[in-house]
């Protein structure tokens, strides 16, 4: 019984493939495919026929044939037609392996690459041959021999013509079908490898192979090819769309978006804004199911760091997405939108320019049209949660894991940090694993407070609150207006979600406080105690740093602390030596003036979007401008210390532990010496260093010690003390 390919290919496979499961792997629709290569086999064996006629019924016996051209070969040579096809056999009425091989009305998939790609049923005849020996591996010996040629296994495009073209006018014709504008080449369905010569190959002598991604897909192998698993997935819903913290307007119009653009085929393309975890892959996940499909994400980033050309690489994954009728997701736009480097630009355009369907973008950055074509893109913003958002993510996730908080609790990890979906869900699943028994409120805001910040460490200082209110000595209207700050920050969702204050503010959604006074006068813990009872990280900027000489340079470092603070830092900033930067704007004679106006315009814009806790500190409260001030939800002042205030601050800076003699009495510390309490915490640590340098307690000689080098530093005299104890010092 004469065997067909379609029997060899399963009886090849058969530890993975019987006659009854291959329904189950593509099934009966991969017959289209075997059933041209019943009609290929038909026409190879024809052409072997001739192929004696034309190379000599010797050629097959000669050991040294290609080693040598006989004179009688060159005789046989010259007496072919010129670029007539040598081994065309075909027979009037018979049907070649592409043409009417299978139904176009059904559901085989080379009747859809037919029909998506416009190729022709010539076109269908190259992908055959490219296919033959993919699927079968004793093509490639008989197109060794057809070609005359056993290093020549996979077919040449000359191999190709002389088998489907019927003279040589339809052999030189037929040539257009390998140009670079021709749907094969264009689309990379078939792909064009040059012989190993060092001399450039002709293209009769190149050969063809089929695109791996186009030959998984006849063959109904439908996961990721190697090229795209580096930088692609396929995402599936994880939620369906209505049960995401997404706004609800989100929810009613995008599902009727994508499912019109779906319904007539139209190009939509749109653009998810917003932080890393912001639930934006979530909800184009979503939104695929909605219309039953789901999403391909190509990272960008990753795609243009691959082995492979950028544009090459989108082409893949954009028709990858095409095949399988899934939705493309690609991530990191909005870093191929800057003036620095055009050419990713330009090809991310051009791909995303020829795409027909429904396409999802996403970015951290407001959208910037990239490149020199339009897309019409329509910007959706995933801002950050509501409170009532933020509780109940918090609700669901804890759910999860079996847990419940109750409403209280809620609320407070709802309010003390604004934290993204991805955020959330992360600090719940480390809370959980951290520990054996269900997570404590402490230990969920310990792992929230975890999550926050990283960004920000890197170009900030971090301070670890450790000064509590008691620690703190100020007049009573400073400590009121520090702890208001804290009631703001606290309140914030209530005044601005549930009273619709958010509705009226475009800007200034977070808290500004200026702290204003002399150096020392508790400005940098106050700011520490204030983080400390909000349960916030502080950062310190020293705007001294900051500031640069060179034009823009200041906005550039501005831009970086804000952007890591607004991505989810939850942290309180505290910018130190603000007369740097925030002294009284100057009337403008030169460039130098105007250029700095503009950094304290930049410095006020950013300050109005941040929507955190933002401190500043400054020694001279007369040098700021009045439009600044009007900016600011606080200005707190704290002043030097009176005689009483400094007594306080002397009986506090003791800590229990410390042994003193009687003699250090706070009041008369407090009288002699006119200290700020930063002056006199210096004096007490270095007093008890040389004190455990004694080997014994703490005694006023210590501290009479510590006070003149105090002085020393400030490149002023000690005021003058009691006889003999100035001798003893």
């Amino acid at each position: 019984m004469e065997s067909t390919p379609g029997d060899i290919f399963v009886e090849k496979n058969a530890e993975f493939v019987t006659d009854e499961s291959i329904d189950d792997v593509g099934g009966w629709h991969l017959h289209d495919l075997l059933s041209a290569l019943v009609l290929l086999d038909r026409l190879l064996g024809r052409a072997i026929e001739k192929a004696q006629r034309v190379h000599g019924s010797e050629a097959a016996g000669d050991p040294f044939r290609g080693l040598y051209i006989s004179p009688e070969e060159a005789t046989r040579l010259l007496a072919h037609e010129p670029g007539a096809p040598l081994l065309y056999a075909g027979v009037s009425g018979e049907p070649k392996p592409g043409v009417e091989s299978f139904d176009s009305t059904d559901e085989s998939r080379l009747a859809w690459l037919a029909q998506a790609f416009g190729l022709s049923a010539f076109d269908l005849d190259l992908i055959l041959i490219a296919l033959a020996p993919e699927l079968d591996r004793r093509y490639e010996r008989l197109f060794a021999f057809l070609q005359d040629d056993v290093r020549l296994r996979r077919p040449t495009v000359d191999l190709a013509l002389n088998l489907l073209c019927s003279d040589a006018v339809d052999k030189l014709e037929r040539r257009m079908h390998f140009d670079a504008d021709a749907p094969l080449i264009h689309q990379g369905l078939i792909h064009l490898i040059p012989d190993a010569e060092p001399v450039q190959s002709s293209l009769l002598s190149q050969t063809i192979k089929l695109d791996e991604q186009i030959l998984r897909y006849l063959l109904h192998q439908d996961a990721l090819d190697a090229r795209l698993t580096a930088y692609c997935e396929v995402t599936f819903p994880s939620a369906a769309l209505n049960e995401l913290p997404i706004a609800d307007t989100m929810k009613e119009n995008l599902p009727m978006l994508i499912e019109r653009a779906w319904e007539t085929d139209q190009p939509l393309t749109l653009y998810f804004r917003g932080q890393d975890g912001a639930g934006k892959r979530q909800a184009a996940a979503a939104l695929a199911a909605e219309i039953g499909s789901a999403l391909l994400v190509v990272d960008l980033p990753r795609a243009y760091s691959t082995s492979i050309p950028f544009e090459q690489a989108l082409k893949l994954a954009l028709r990858y997405a095409w095949l399988y009728d899934l939705i493309p997701y690609l991530e990191g736009v909005d870093l191929f939108s800057s003036d620095e480097d055009t050419h990713p630009s330009e090809r991310l355009t051009e791909a995303l320019a020829s795409q027909t369907g429904i396409t999802i973008l996403a970015g951290k950055q407001p959208w910037r049209a990239i490149g020199s074509y339009p897309l019409g893109v329509v910007s959706i913003s995933f801002n950050t949660l509501t409170f009532a958002q933020q509780r109940a993510c918090w609700q669901s996730n804890l759910a999860e894991y079996g847990l419940d908080l109750d409403e209280a609790d809620l609320s407070l990890l709802a309010s003390r940090y604004r934290l993204l979906p991805g955020q959330i869900a992360e600090v719940v699943a480390v809370a959980v694993g951290s520990t054996a028994s269900p997570p404590t409120l402490d230990e969920l805001l310990a792992a929230a407070r975890a999550q926050c910040g990283h960004d920000l460490a890197r170009l900030t200082r971090r301070i670890d609150p450790v000064h509590t209110w008691d620690d703190i000595v100020l007049p009573e209207d400073t400590i009121a207006q520090l702890r208001e700050i804290c009631q703001r920050v606290n309140r914030r969702h209530l005044v601005l979600d549930e009273w619709g204050f958010e509705a009226r503010l475009s800007l200034g959604k977070g808290v500004t406080a200026l702290f204003a006074g002399p150096s020392g006068t508790g400005k940098t813990m106050a700011a520490e105690i204030v983080a400390g009872e909000l349960g916030l990280d502080l950062y310190k900027i020293d705007l001294a740093g900051v500031v640069s000489k060179y034009i823009g340079e200041t906005e550039r470092n501005l831009e970086r602390i804000f952007r890591a603070a607004q991505d989810g830092a939850n942290a309180v900033l505290f910018f130190d030596e603000a007369d740097a930067l925030f002294g009284k704007r100057s009337e403008v004679r030169d460039s130098h003036d105007r250029y700095a106006n503009i950094e304290i315009s930049y410095l006020l814009q950013k300050m109005e979007e941040y929507e955190g806790l933002a401190i500043l500190a400054t020694n001279l409260i007369q040098n700021m401008d009045a439009a600044f001030m009007r900016r600011l939800a606080f200005s707190v002042h704290f002043p030097f210390p009176d005689a009483e205030s400094r007594q306080r601050i002397w009986k506090r800076i003791w800590p229990s532990e410390t042994p003193l003699t009687q003699d250090v009495d706070a009041a008369s510390l407090a009288q002699r010496f006119e200290f700020s309490g930063g002056n006199i915490k210096n004096v007490a640590l270095a007093a008890a260093f040389l004190a455990a340098e004694d080997g014994k307690v703490v005694t006023l000689d210590h501290v009479f010690h510590a006070t003149r080098r105090e002085y020393q530093k400030m490149g002023q005299s000690m005021p003058a003390v009691e006889d003999g104890v100035e001798e003893a010092i």
